[in-house]
């Protein structure tokens, strides 16, 4: 990323700003604005997010904040209620509370003599899904959103479930919020009333997870903030933006096909990253499309933004099964709209092994599988975080516990943009099942790399509010959704469609081991949204600019950080296992003199097909020391199963210097719920 040390506007900084809301809390906001903005208002920006702007996300911040501001506008990055140096307790994601707080900050900002009365909102991820819940709302000052990384359906197409099933990722991330919550705010900032703020925060925040797993199904928990309810409640100009590696791409889609007003999309190879720090590359320059998208829509210039495609989307050309990419080869497409007449639906049948040519019969027949548990153990994860290493690895791993059908090799270049479907009928011998679809592409040598997968609990198929149980040996057919994406199978390579029962631990198993029977034939088809390679003569994408930003923060790798993910097998116990570590190290922040530490582990295992023996288990470490001063969290979180209840144990224990100041077991069964 190029760093830009001349900007059109000279920039201060309010490091340190305290924004009242009515009931007497105060958030803590940071500032930059053009240096003439006292006399000359601009637009304002916000940031709305529960990660910390004084230190964990500061270097982050320090990047592109300062750069908008040096474009013209006033950029707020404010901790959530309870987050960082701000008062109060964050209970939950998207809480009433929440919206209210950030409908407050934005007539705030708009009455700030620095301020031209005009707001927009920004973010990756929880920022993101809150800039789209609060445009919902239609406060007043909000002209326009940039929404990255986020869904407008916190049931179907978040952290916490798929299709239907539980998700791995619904465990870490719940760990995540647990250890984030448990952070003191800062000494330095709110004084000596940091340890009862502190203390405040360790006994109130609670343990999430138990929450989302007393929502099982799509009730009105999570209709709340699903802005899917209701889109044309948004009428402000909205840019959403995700990467195929990212877990949030699918909502890019349905944003371009359901809202109606201007909006952009753009999908890239990346994962759960803004696209000027993109990974897997190629990074872009985001920043200056964020800048072009403000200046048309709260500063009234005619840019010409929106005479760009609707969707731009990286078409992913084919790569060797990695863990991590540095790059992902490809090329920009543009599409005029969403559905895209660029784009059709190409229906193959499944056969004996075989995935058949378009309007290719097949003969009828039936296969069963029923897999073992092991069949995940190379998914990677649901959402890439931090792309190395928690990308999918080689297919084949996977297809010896699972249903395979092979095209033959493709005479032709194969492009698909848009989300697969695999209809399917099916019997199974159990009443809650699930099932994982995964496709692939199968290079000459055999390697699989997988392009796209989808998840159905069975007990779902017809809709996720009043779930059923399965009549076993019943028929049923049933349609499983894949993730959208866009790729592009090269000349003689196959396309696989691999079918299992389980998919641990991307996501928690049934009660019970399934034996699923497909019957073959007319009912059971791979969709494919195939791209006519044509359409680039149609529209061609404006290229984007390299990456560019401010100078980030200085800080200083104090101790070495360690990243590592392991895949274990014991043949003498069948004991088997998935181990995550991301560790940091520990950072020194120059600027205000703080060492923060951070540490995960996840440990995910099992015995043999005793699905009784699955478990996971997250620890997290943090902790803050300046001088003679610091403060630590240790938490834990264990999730097991038994076939009618998750049970769930979790510890906090929180470390003033050497000394424990605060423990709390927490200890719950939460019966299934069709899951």
């Amino acid at each position: 990323m190029r760093t830009v040390t001349s900007l059109p506007s000279a920039v201060r900084e309010d490091e340190h700003v305290w924004i009242p809301l009515k009931d007497g809390t105060r958030l803590a906001a940071r500032i930059w604005r053009p240096t003439g903005s006292d006399g000359d208002p601009v637009p304002a920006i916000l940031e709305f997010i529960p990660y910390r702007q004084r230190d964990l996300t500061a270097q982050r911040d320090s990047v592109h904040h300062p750069y908008m501001a040096g474009h013209g506008y006033a950029c707020a990055r404010v901790d959530l209620r309870g987050s960082g140096n701000s008062e109060g307790v964050l209970a939950d994601e998207y809480l009433e509370q929440e919206l209210v707080d950030a409908e407050e900050v934005l007539a705030w900002l708009a009455e700030q003599p620095w301020c031209d009365g005009r707001t927009g909102m920004m973010g990756i991820s929880w920022g993101g899904f809150n800039a789209l819940q609060v445009a919902a709302r239609k406060p007043e000052s909000l002209r326009a959103i940039i929404t990255a990384s986020s869904t407008d359906d916190r049931y179907a197409d978040d952290v916490h479930y798929m299709g239907g099933c539980l998700l791995g990722d619904n465990l870490s991330w719940a760990s995540t919020m647990f250890a984030y919550n448990s952070c003191p705010p800062d000494p330095a900032v709110v004084g000596e009333k940091w340890r009862e703020m502190w203390h405040e925060r360790l006994d109130g925040s609670g343990l999430w997870l138990d929450t989302w797993l007393r929502h099982q199904r799509r009730d009105d928990y999570w209709k709340h903030g699903s802005v899917c309810e209701d889109l044309s409640a948004i009428q402000i100009p909205v840019m959403a933006v995700s990467g195929w590696a990212d877990g949030y791409s699918n909502s890019v889609f349905r944003l371009m096909e359901g809202l109606d007003v201007p909006r952009l999309g753009l999908i890239g190879p990346w994962s759960h990253k803004y696209p000027h720090l993109g990974q897997p590359g190629p990074a872009i320059g985001f920043l200056q499309q964020a800048v072009r998208w403000w200046d048309r829509w709260l500063k009234d210039e005619d840019n010409a933004i929106m005479d760009e495609p609707m969707l731009r989307s990286w078409m992913q050309d084919s790569m060797p099964p990695s863990t991590a990419y540095e790059e992902r080869p490809g090329r920009w497409v543009g599409e005029p709209s969403w559905p895209s007449p660029h784009v059709s639906t190409e229906r193959r049948l499944l056969g004996a092994g075989v995935l058949a040519e378009p309007e290719q019969e097949v003969v009828p027949a039936e296969r069963t599988v029923q897999s073992p548990l092991s069949v995940g153990q190379f998914a990677g994860k649901w959402c890439s975080y931090n792309a190395p290493p928690d990308l999918p690895y080689d297919q084949r791993e996977e297809d010896g516990g699972s249903m395979v059908f092979d095209s033959e090799p493709l005479a032709e270049p194969h492009e698909i943009l848009g989300a697969p479907a695999l209809d399917l009928e099916l019997a199974v011998n159990r009443p809650v099942a699930m099932v994982a679809v995964r496709l692939s592409d199968v290079s000459p040598d055999g390697k699989a790399t997988r392009v796209s997968y989808g998840l159905l609990n069975l007990t779902h198929a017809e809709g996720h509010e009043e779930p059923r149980e399965l009549e076993p040996g019943r028929r049923y057919r049933v349609s499983v959704p894949l993730n959208g994406v866009a790729h592009a199978f090269p000349a003689g390579h196959r396309m696989r469609v691999s079918i299992s029962t389980s998919y641990w631990p991307l996501a928690w198993p049934p009660p019970e081991p399934v034996l699923m029977r497909v019957f073959l034939g007319e009912s059971t088809a791979l969709s494919l949204p195939t791209r006519a390679t044509a359409a680039d003569d149609d529209v061609a994408p404006v290229p984007f600019d390299e990456p560019e930003g401010t100078e980030p923060i200085s800080t200083t790798q104090l101790l070495p950080g360690e990243q590592r993910w392991g895949v274990s097998r014991d043949l003498v116990d069948y004991g088997a296992s998935l181990d995550v570590v991301k560790d940091l190290g520990t950072v020194r922040f120059e600027d205000i003199d703080l060492e923060v530490e951070r540490r995960s582990e996840e440990h995910y295992g099992w015995v043999g097909d005793d699905f009784d023996s699955v478990r996971g288990e997250t620890v997290w470490t943090m902790g803050f020391s300046r001088g003679d001063w610091s403060a630590r969290t240790l938490t834990r979180t264990v999730l097991t199963s038994t076939p009618t209840e998750f049970r769930l144990h979790a510890t906090l224990d929180a470390f003033e210097g050497d000394e424990r100041v605060f423990a709390r077991d927490y200890t719950t069964a939460i019966p299934r719920d069709h899951v």
